[in-house]
């Protein structure tokens, strides 16, 4: 599949994708992101992989509409701890009584 990533044209397929991203441990997801095989990771790591650019270069938006097109899930926002899993700062809050919120 032909697409444009910061003005570049790319032809992209899903099994090269999958080839590029096999052997890279994800980052840490803030933002946009997408799954591929079973990890998920940021989509400016993909799009970095991908087309070998700087991710200044691209935005995630791009790299989301082209993951999409290659049949990849691509998610809005990273998924939030349920309520009654503790986090870092829940479990700071219950050491001092409160007073980390």
């Amino acid at each position: 599949m032909r697409c444009v990533i910061a003005r570049y044209p790319f032809e992209l397929t899903k099994s090269g994708v999958l080839a590029s991203m096999k052997g890279v441990k994800p980052e840490i997801v803030t933002g946009d992101s997408v799954t591929i095989g079973r990890r998920r990771y940021p989509v400016k790591q993909v799009g970095q992989v991908i087309t070998r650019q700087d991710r200044r270069d691209f935005t995630s938006g791009e790299v989301v509409r082209a993951m999409t097109r290659l049949g990849f899930t691509c998610h809005e926002q990273p998924e939030t701890a349920p309520g009654g899993i503790p986090t870092p700062l829940r479990t700071a809050s219950a050491l001092l009584g409160g007073a980390a919120r």
